[in-house]
């Protein structure tokens, strides 16, 4: 499946017994040797009563990880399309708490993305700072280069910075510098947005045990709160990224964010994993 070309291979952990090793999602990740994609989720059944289901995310490197807005709305889709569930609203649960993801009518889905937070202790970033823009570096080639983030969880953490333009943006040089900083104890999803109006954006995330991705769906809802915050945005936000649009509404402090978009199935097959 696919949600703007952020792929996922899914997994029913509902109808057969299911336990990846960090190998195998790796396998199955390889796009030359596996099936190939950016995350892989295991729907799974619910571990509490007041949920409907359960969902884990695998990254390519194999690491599991506590959100994926773009794989909540390929969850909700799979369960309808495997008569798992004919809910239109769900409670399911994940690593980082409960989301509400809802199909609508259009067969695009929307999902309660919790409320985000900027606390550096629950990002996790290591600031002695509450302020809302912060300065970090990075060295390459024993030089150092400076950048202003704003740093921000969706249910995992991102580190956000305005640029001017996302086509020449440094992303693929310097993303995994930032991802891998030392101040974010569990590594950061980067995002470079550059603002187009102030009902829009256009953006491109370097996520964390991936590489860039055509899409990312938390790295927009950071980049959206992140801007509103910064008096740069109004809600709601159009989010343009290399593989096709979303729509980010917040209504500020306290509020969830709300994300809607596409998610669509590419096809279903069977694959044998290694021992």
């Amino acid at each position: 499946m696919h949600g703007l070309g952020n792929d996922f291979v899914v997994i029913d952990a509902v109808r057969q017994d299911v336990n990846l090793t960090t190998a195998q999602a790796r396998f199955l990740a390889d796009r030359h040797f596996g099936i190939g994609c950016d995350q892989i989720l295991v729907v799974e059944r619910p571990s509490r009563a007041e949920v409907d289901f359960r969902y884990r995310i695998f990254n390519a490197d194999g690491g599991e990880v506590e959100q994926c807005g773009n794989g909540a709305r390929c969850f909700v889709r799979f369960v309808h399309e495997q008569g798992l569930s004919d809910k239109r609203v769900l409670r399911v649960e994940t690593r980082s708490g409960i989301i509400a993801p809802q199909l609508e009518a259009d067969g695009e889905v929307t999902v309660d993305m919790g409320v985000p937070r900027f606390d550096p202790a629950e990002i996790p970033f290591e600031s002695d700072s509450t302020a809302l823009v912060q300065r970090i570096e990075v060295e390459e080639a024993g030089v150092a280069q400076a950048f202003e983030i704003t740093a921000v969880s969706i249910g995992n953490p991102h580190a956000v910075q305005v640029v001017a333009d996302i086509d020449s943006a440094p992303v693929t040089r310097f993303g995994p510098l930032i991802e891998s900083h030392p101040r974010f104890p569990k590594r950061v999803n980067a995002g470079f947005m550059q603002v187009v109006g102030r009902h829009e954006i256009r953006l491109r995330v370097y996520e964390r045990g991936a590489g860039e991705t055509l899409s990312c769906g938390t790295g927009a809802c950071a980049a959206v709160v992140a801007g509103i915050r910064r008096g740069l945005l109004e809600s709601p936000v159009r989010v343009t990224t290399h593989g096709g649009e979303l729509l980010i509404k917040w209504a500020g402090n306290g509020a969830s964010v709300l994300m809607t978009g596409p998610a669509i199935t590419v096809f279903i097959g069977e694959i044998n994993l290694p021992a």
